[in-house]
């Protein structure tokens, strides 16, 4: 704590000086003060974050007190389950005799009444072989001959492809910690395995998912277009970051102990793709020949400088970023004429706004902003093929959220590099309509349906 000055020995200027810094300073702090909360409408704040006040009971009923029906509910009629194509097992119920009379029923006096499916699951036990190997000792050389075993019976760890299989699918993409899997293999599968037996499975299948990465970094470098953004992870008590670079064709994620420019420049090894998509971080700039600005992150600012109570700049930035936001939608239906006349018009307007001279410093911290990135808005009007939002790559950072806060990171940067390869892996594959634990199987050579990279 810093010590106060020795008021006896100070001089009456510098003791002016002391109470106008420090009458300044005050008046900081009670701006600070007076600025709204940060939440998920006006920052980068997630929506879990959020103050979420007590619903009212009230709110789930109408006026006469019976529920309210749920949004989208009235007037449909509830379809119930389909039933399966192919069941195991068909049983035929016919009456014999009928309930009134005691009259006899013949086949042709029946219809189908209905048909429905009971659905049950058998008990889940795992399949143990034994397997003995002998060695043959030779009478005549002496010589010693191991018997062969069938392939995927050699020695080593005990369980095969398809358990590790489950394992990383739950590990990874359900966010489930070692001591939790442990239990689930051992209360639902009847199967003991340690939390070491599951680290050393791990392991191994490592470079499965490294060979997979190599592909896809291969053509990250190729890529046209990259969206990128990048979110904090724990490493050992460390915070670290897995930044992401994604398009329509892959998705990579690579974690580092750093944030800086240097992780994109080893990514792209040289390699400068058309167009960028990503928020304002530093990082992130000046990697492409033209840049789109994340305008989400813009209208959730501006939100906050409205609140924070701008009045002159603010609010006209956050209309004009709203019709372009719009405009965006259907960018794809305009000719190339249509979409060069939007953007002059668009242009014209955005001269307007930043002649305004805002006095409150969230809309003079605004304005320089955007007299700065201006030529960086509307990149997607030249360019249809890109989103004028970076919504994609969060949403690919969101499973590393949920991880992040389910188990609070990783024990070893190892563990964080097959996290990071799995992930790359799975989500490169979902963008050809293929589900998780597929992907992982065939990653570990269990099947041969697709292919991921």
């Amino acid at each position: 704590m810093t010590q106060p000055p020795d008021l006896d020995v100070m001089t009456r200027e510098d003791m002016k000086c002391l109470i106008v810094a420090l009458f300044k300073e005050i008046n900081e702090l009670k701006a600070r003060l007076n600025e709204p909360p940060k939440n998920s409408g006006n920052s980068s704040v997630p929506p879990s974050k959020d103050f979420k006040a007590n619903k009212n009971k009230d709110d789930d009923t109408n006026a006469s007190g019976a529920k309210k029906p749920r949004p989208g509910s009235i007037g449909r009629k509830g379809g119930g389950r389909p039933l399966a194509p192919e069941p195991d097992e068909t049983i035929v119920a016919k009456a014999k005799r009928c309930c009134h009379c005691e009259a006899e029923l013949q086949d042709a006096d029946q219809k189908l009444h209905n048909r429905y499916d009971k659905i049950e699951m058998p008990p889940i036990k795992p399949i143990v072989t034994r397997v003995e190997r002998y060695a043959g000792h030779c009478p005549c050389c002496q010589g010693v001959t191991l018997a062969p075993v069938p392939e995927g019976m050699e020695e080593g760890s005990p369980f095969s492809p398809n358990i590790l299989a489950l394992a990383l699918y739950l590990r990874f993409t359900h966010a489930i910690s070692y001591k939790r899997l442990s239990q689930l293999f051992q209360h639902l599968f009847l199967l003991q395995i340690s939390e070491g037996a599951l680290d050393a499975m791990f392991r191994k299948a490592k470079p499965c998912f490294d060979n997979q990465v190599a592909g896809i970094l291969a053509r990250i470098r190729k890529s046209r277009v990259i969206y990128s953004d990048e979110t904090s992870v724990r490493i050992d008590g460390k915070t670290c970051w897995n930044w992401v670079f994604q398009n329509k064709d892959v998705v990579l994620h690579v974690i580092r102990h750093s944030r800086a420019t240097s992780v994109v420049t080893e990514v792209l090894n040289g390699h400068r793709p058309a167009l960028w998509v990503s928020d304002l971080y530093g990082a992130q700039q000046g990697h492409a020949d033209l840049w789109q600005v994340c305008l989400a992150h813009q209208l959730r600012n501006c939100q906050f400088a409205i609140e924070a109570g701008d009045t002159i700049f603010a609010r006209r930035m956050k209309q004009w970023l709203l019709r372009v936001v719009i405009l965006a939608r259907r960018r794809n239906e305009l000719s190339e004429e249509k979409r060069r006349s939007y953007r002059q018009r668009f242009d014209l307007y955005l001269d307007k706004i930043l002649t305004l001279s805002p006095e409150n410093k969230n809309g003079i911290r605004l304005r320089k902003r955007y007299l700065k990135i201006r030529g960086s808005l509307l990149t997607f009007l030249e360019h249809p093929e890109i989103d004028p939002d970076n919504n994609s790559s969060e949403r690919t950072l969101r499973p590393t959220a949920m991880y992040r806060k389910v188990t609070g990171g990783f024990r070893s940067d190892w563990g964080a590099e097959l996290f990071s390869a799995l992930r790359s892996t799975v989500e490169t594959a979902a963008l050809k309509g293929l589900n998780a634990f597929d992907t992982i199987r065939f990653t570990l050579g269990l099947s041969h349906s697709h292919a991921v990279g």
